[in-house]
């Protein structure tokens, strides 16, 4: 039966009907639209991903670097963090934020800015000043990596919540809201179908002859009046056939035995006593 399945409790009317039909077609939009959305951030995911994998193994090889430096400059010089407690007076780098906006989702990124004037000239002075020199550009592009590392991290987490969250409206809409509705579209045709069904047998039920013109369109009925036509000329012709076969009064007299038609047409005399 047509109209099975979960559907909407709604009375069967046409404009019930339309505004389902306009339901359906908003809610076929929205799946296109979310659709997309999705994968225009799958898309952005997976390149975030790939980045975040070369900033990774980028961090390995950085930090290994940054501590065989750090190693080099104990070596040559000892305990130096005395000394850069003392001069760390203001920030060497900041970080400053932006957003970027992707398919309607704003992703956070994450950029180093670093100060003029404010690294540790007077450090090294003594001995160790080319190590401690080569420390501190490795440690700066250290922690440029951990920043990019951070941003895309970020990035990743906050794609990865909104891709799902996405499909499951676009599963919801694809699955449950789109087949209700269908499901609901095809109750309300069919009631309403059987309505002007259950009215076109009302008006045959109630015929009248100053009504013929409200039915005579329809083809069954020419059929059915034609039909009583054909009948009733077939009985009238039978009728009259027999009618014609049958002998009259007269005619049956004047064919007895016995009997002369000059007794009928003759006129007796008068009797005087």
């Amino acid at each position: 039966m047509s109209g099975t399945g979960p559907r909407e409790n709604v009375f069967a009317t046409r404009m019930a009907l339309t505004n389902t039909k306009l339901r359906l077609k908003g809610a076929q939009t929205g799946h296109s639209l979310l659709a997309k959305k999705r994968d225009a951030l799958t898309t952005r995911f997976r390149a975030i991903l790939r980045k975040v994998d070369e900033a990774k193994r980028k961090m390995g090889r950085v930090m290994q670097v940054a501590s065989f430096s750090m190693a080099e400059v104990t070596y040559a010089t000892g305990d130096i963090s005395y000394l850069v407690q003392e001069q760390a007076k203001l920030a060497s780098f900041r970080v400053k934020t932006r957003q970027e906006n992707v398919s309607g989702v704003v992703l956070p990124a994450f950029e180093v800015d670093r100060v003029p004037g404010s690294d540790f000239n007077l450090t090294g002075l003594g001995r160790g000043g080319q190590q401690i020199l080569k420390a501190r550009e490795v440690y700066a592009k250290a922690l440029e990596t951990l920043v990019e590392l951070a941003s895309l991290q970020t990035a990743f987490t906050i794609l990865d919540e909104v891709i799902r969250a996405t499909n499951r409206r676009v599963n919801a809409i694809e699955h449950v809201v789109i087949p209700r509705l269908d499901n609901t579209i095809k109750y309300i045709m069919s009631e309403l179908d059987e309505m002007d069904r259950e009215e076109f047998f009302r008006q045959v039920d109630s015929f009248r002859p100053h009504k013929t013109y409200l039915l005579t369109e329809d083809p069954r009925l020419k059929k059915v009046q034609a039909k009583k036509k054909r009948d009733n000329a077939i009985r009238d012709a039978n009728e009259a056939e027999k009618q014609q076969q049958e002998p009259s009064f007269v005619d049956t007299l004047e064919e007895g035995e016995g009997v002369s038609t000059d007794l009928l047409r003759s006129k007796d005399e008068d009797v005087i006593f």
